[in-house]
């Protein structure tokens, strides 16, 4: 990054700033011959530079995804194959559950009019499979 910065001051590369340091630094460089490169976080932890929220809270979630990842691996060895996995949902909102008092938010419980009206479990997933976050 400092490489980049010195050419930027010498003149010979340009530096577009796309989205400011306060949201997640993205900054575009564009060389003498045209190709340019596209710098996330200024060359940081792009999880914590580009997150939004306190770094401490922002790891906290990234941690507890890998923790109860690794302990649905470990516990349920039937259910993933040998290879990459998207983390299940069920866990995706068991985190975001365990950090909502953090962020000042009480989440109550479906009612079962509600479960049944939405077409989900009361206790969740409360997005069907196809919807990502």
């Amino acid at each position: 990054m400092s490489w980049l910065e010195a050419e930027v001051k010498a003149g010979r590369i340009k530096k577009q700033n796309i989205k400011p340091s306060t949201v997640g630094a993205v900054d575009k460089f564009t060389f003498a011959d045209d190709h340019s490169i596209v710098v996330l976080a200024e060359g940081r932890l792009v999880n914590l530079g580009c997150a939004t929220g306190h770094p401490s809270f922002v790891m906290s979630n990234s941690f507890s995804n890998q923790v109860l990842a690794q302990l649905a691996l470990w516990t349920e060895t039937d259910t993933f194959e040998i290879g990459v996995h998207v983390l299940p949902k069920k866990l995706d909102e068991e985190v975001a559950r365990l950090h909502l008092g953090k962020l000042g938010v009480k989440l109550t419980k479906l009612t079962q009019k509600q479960s049944e009206y939405i077409g989900v479990p009361i206790e969740g997933p409360y997005k069907p499979e196809y919807y990502r976050y």
